[in-house]
């Protein structure tokens, strides 16, 4: 069967690939993922509070030893110690694309303008195929605008692809006042995919020590339907590949994303509670879910239940608010 899609204008075997995760700080891990059929593969997310904390390290560490004489090396930190910072991420990078035959994607999280562009360059750099610009904005100020915030997302997507060859994509949270304009406004400012949804991990507390905790669990495939809903809704709207994140853990998953138009299908949650077999799994049961309903390849799936070509089309709006409010039944 037929497999084959397209994504960030990289030519894939199939749509199927590990999202950002821990998975991807282990190359080991990375080679499993590989052999399990992974089509490519998203690097952890560095992010620029651990640039910042690196670029501070240095520079405390050079003014400590600032009198020292000068072949005294050994007074500078050892980057293999910041498992985080951005020189490890970059050396990572490169031995990832040396251990893999798969295309590789960088993933950033920052917060000024200025470090998405320079972290972008030095991906590229490093060898990466592409980028992923993982914006994770929470915007405390009572005075901040929606509309400030989507400019200045669209002018950051812009500002990168100006200075970087390698495709980019934007991974999103679903809460914009308007999710079509959003994704119409990163489309133009050059966006060569989105990738819907960033989980929002939201803190809990502990009640003996009254304090904010981070909380994280695995997704489920009950996230998945608001990924449907906006990748259905976008699909052949818009010139940016659409890639889903969030929720795909079954073969009944997998189908469901491509039918709403995914050109790419992104994993965690299942891959770190079942293995990496399981994404081979995915493939296999995909590919016979294909030939046992008469399909030639995927792309005759892709996109046959979006909101352009499916055949209800008030589905995706309040037509089916209304039926699905009505179809409740004790």
């Amino acid at each position: 069967m037929d497999l084959r899609t397209r994504y960030l204008g990289l030519d894939l075997p199939h749509p199927f690939m590990p999202g950002a995760s821990v998975m991807s700080q282990d190359v080991d891990k990375l080679r499993q993922l590989e052999d399990a059929g992974a089509a490519a593969v998203v690097l952890h997310s560095l992010f620029e509070e651990e640039i910042l904390q690196e670029n501070h390290s240095t520079l405390h560490h050079m003014q400590t030893h600032g009198e020292a004489y000068g072949e005294a090396l050994s007074y500078f930190p050892e980057p293999e110690a910041m498992a985080f910072g951005p020189t490890h991420y970059l050396r990572h990078l490169e031995k990832v694309k040396a251990a893999l035959s798969i295309p590789v994607l960088a993933s950033l999280n920052c917060a000024t303008d200025a470090g998405w562009r320079s972290f972008g360059q030095q991906a590229q750099e490093a060898g990466a195929d592409g980028l992923e610009l993982n914006f994770y904005f929470i915007p405390v100020e009572l005075d901040a605008s929606g509309t400030g915030i989507e400019k200045r997302l669209a002018d950051i997507v812009a500002d990168v692809k100006s200075h970087v060859s390698v495709p980019v994509a934007v991974k999103l949270s679903p809460f914009f006042s308007s999710m079509g304009e959003v994704a119409r406004a990163l489309d133009e400012a050059g966006a060569d995919g989105l990738v819907l949804f960033n989980r929002f991990y939201q803190p809990d507390i502990d009640l003996e020590e009254r304090s904010i905790v981070p909380a994280l669990n695995l997704s489920s495939s009950a996230e998945l339907p608001l990924r449907l809903a906006w990748t259905g809704l976008l699909a052949g709207r818009v010139d940016a590949s659409l890639a889903i994140t969030g929720g795909v853990h079954t073969v009944a998953d997998a189908v469901k994303a491509v039918m709403v138009g995914a050109n790419a299908v992104q994993m965690v949650s299942a891959l770190l509670a079942q293995g990496p077999a399981h994404l081979e799994g995915i493939q296999r049961e995909v590919a016979a879910w294909l030939e046992a309903h008469e399909y030639d390849s995927l792309t005759q799936l892709q996109g046959s239940m979006s909101y352009m070509r499916c055949p209800d089309p008030s589905a995706y709006t309040r037509a089916n608010y209304m039926r699905a409010i009505h179809s409740w039944r004790e």
